[in-house]
């Protein structure tokens, strides 16, 4: 007769341990997907550069946005202040962007015609961007949609203006 297994007898010791597969590695196995990696990181690297230096060449920008804020919501400043103030910013903004050697000689309708130019209009030369030059020195102060119209055009040239 068959002897019957016991009942300490353990089920699992006669069982063969199964092999394990190899780890799978996460790194690409084809020379052509490291290489997609590779210029996808190169990629990435360089935008990244790209974006830290543009930020950092308008930086000058932004500030003269923040000031132009300034000037427009200071309520207790006359026509005039506010004329000789957007000047100022102008100028300023035009001597970080370019040359000082072009920039700082330049007067009435040379000034006028080169903001046109670094701009691309004719809002400075023929436009309420006259007042830059002239308003300062009027007796009769520009009426309130004119200094508005200025406010925006400056805004725009700060902006768009190529350096």
């Amino acid at each position: 007769m068959a002897e019957a297994p016991s009942a300490t007898a353990d089920p699992v010791a006669g069982l063969i341990d199964v092999p394990l597969p190899r780890e799978v590695s996460l790194w690409p196995q084809t020379w052509e997907a490291r290489l997609a990696i590779g210029l996808l990181l190169l990629a990435v690297v360089a935008a990244a550069w790209r974006y830290v230096h543009r930020r950092r060449v308008d930086r000058y920008r932004r500030e003269a946005l923040a000031e132009l804020s300034r000037i427009e919501h200071a309520g207790n400043s006359g026509p005039s202040e506010l004329l000789s103030r957007l000047t100022v910013l102008v100028r300023r903004t035009s001597l970080a962007a370019f040359p000082r050697a072009q920039v700082a000689p330049l007067i009435g309708p040379a000034w006028l015609s080169f903001l046109d130019r670094s701009y691309g209009g004719e809002e400075f030369s023929h436009g309420v961007g006259r007042l830059l030059a002239s308003g300062p020195y009027q007796p009769i102060p520009p009426e309130p949609a004119e200094l508005q119209s200025l406010l925006r055009l400056v805004r725009l040239w700060i902006r768009g203006h190529h350096a």
